[in-house]
């Protein structure tokens, strides 16, 4: 049998690409594994990231390890698909020829032919899962329309493109049946979902359809645009239980000048409406944001605004990331990146210092209460959980001591929270 290893680089939107590229490849006879490093896997596929500098040079430092071992005869053919490629190929074929073959990140037409892998249109909803298999994701659209001032994406991925909800609907049930019990829905901005095929947004009326399908149990919402929120989004997740109490919503500053220079669409009012709005709707709702600091412009007025903002609001996760110019945006073309890189990464230090803090106040303010947790793993001593509060890979996770005691992955418990750390909980499972 044919051997092929798929390494993914980025985020869960590349992951789930991916996941569609290795459905189609098992289809036509493949044995595929992913992120590996056996070295009998004769072709090898790299998704790459282009988003941020970090992100390029793991891409490409992969690529360089990957283009030596062909050269040493270790691997025979060497693809390479996803951001980076579709942003630098001209470059790429240039500088590193012994790749194969490059492709974009808008289409898989030419990946799936040069692997001669299956293109039968069945397979559309079908995926091969890398994660483990009581949660995926769930990605309801392409590509964005926000044209914000540092990003690369809408370049990189093109303008907004929904999946039909039909379509979503059979992959989730497919997914269900294979034992997922969790739902994370994303896209570049999932608010927008549904308004190039059905004319409004429709988030909500796909989160009423994804509630409807047995076995899944909890529906998780990622990267939701702040700008003109729907209302009904809101409804639907205080109202539906499946709903995890829960939402990825990235404001990336609140100072009004930065946020128009940003071209964020939204002010400082506004967005503190929409937090009472949701907080309101939803009193136990875990708001997780991240925020950018050093963008061009940021005085220090302006991020002890953006500081006054994470300890009024009090996030409950937290991520923040330093300004890196990106070549063919706004910011790149039109401003200047005049705040030194040393006085953007004590920005970062600083907020993160305060969100700790927070976070250990709001993580000693759970102990005593019983919560329901989804087991992932064991770790030495410790079986690892999450609650609803907590998305995988980005937050903490509950630790719940074995003593003998067997609990299941991918299931259930109710576990009473005993201790709290800045970002980790430790608790106890009542019953059986």
């Amino acid at each position: 049998m044919k051997k092929i290893n798929v390494i993914t680089l980025g985020c869960s939107k590349n992951t789930v690409d991916s996941e569609h590229l290795m459905a189609r490849l098992a289809a036509a006879g493949y044995e595929v594994v992913f992120d590996s490093d056996r070295t009998d896997a004769k072709t090898v596929v790299i998704n790459t990231c282009g988003f941020i500098g970090d992100a390029k040079q793991e891409s490409i430092d992969m690529i360089l390890r990957a283009a030596a071992a062909k050269q040493a005869g270790k691997i025979e053919r060497l693809f390479v698909i996803g951001c980076l490629s579709e942003r630098y190929a001209d470059d790429l074929r240039t500088e590193i020829p012994e790749v194969d073959a490059y492709f974009g990140a808008r289409t898989w037409d030419g990946v799936v032919r040069a692997l001669e892998a299956s293109g039968e249109p069945e397979l559309a909803t079908e995926r091969l899962l890398t994660t483990p298999k009581h949660y995926a994701y769930l990605k309801i659209s392409e590509g964005c329309n926000w044209m914000c001032g540092y990003c690369a994406i809408p370049l990189i991925r093109g303008p907004h493109v929904s999946v039909p909800m039909e379509t979503l609907e059979e992959e989730a049930r497919k997914l269900a049946a294979r034992g997922v019990r969790e739902l994370i829905v994303i896209a570049q901005d999932t608010t927008y979902y549904g308004i190039d095929l059905y004319g409004r947004r429709m988030l909500a009326e796909l989160l009423r359809r994804l509630c409807r399908i047995d076995g899944i149990e909890w529906i998780r919402l990622h990267y939701a645009y702040p700008a003109a929120f729907p209302d009904d989004v809101i409804e639907v997740m205080a109202s539906e239980p499946k709903i995890c109490k829960y939402l990825d919503i990235p404001f990336q500053h609140i100072s009004d000048a930065q946020l128009a220079s940003m071209h964020r669409r939204h002010t400082k009012a506004e967005a503190m409406e929409l937090i009472r709005r949701l907080r309101g709707a939803i009193p136990d709702l875990a708001l997780r944001t991240t925020l950018l600091v050093g963008y061009p412009g940021e005085t220090e007025e302006d991020f002890a605004e953006l500081m006054e903002f994470v300890r009024e609001v009090r996030f409950e996760r937290l991520g923040v990331f330093a300004y890196s110019e990106e070549e063919g945006t706004y910011s790149a073309r039109e401003l200047h990146d005049d705040v030194p890189d040393a006085v953007k990464q004590e920005r970062v230090e600083r907020i993160m210092a305060l969100q700790n803090g927070i976070s250990l106040e709001n993580n000693s303010r759970r102990v005593g209460r019983t919560e329901r947790v989804l087991i992932g793993s064991r770790q030495g001593d410790f079986y690892v959980g999450r609650t609803q509060y907590d998305s995988p890979e980005v937050d903490q996770e509950i630790l719940i001591p074995a003593d003998g005691r067997r609990l299941m992955r991918g299931r259930f418990y109710n576990v009473r929270i005993e201790s709290a750390a800045d970002y980790d909980l430790y608790g106890s499972v009542i019953g059986r």
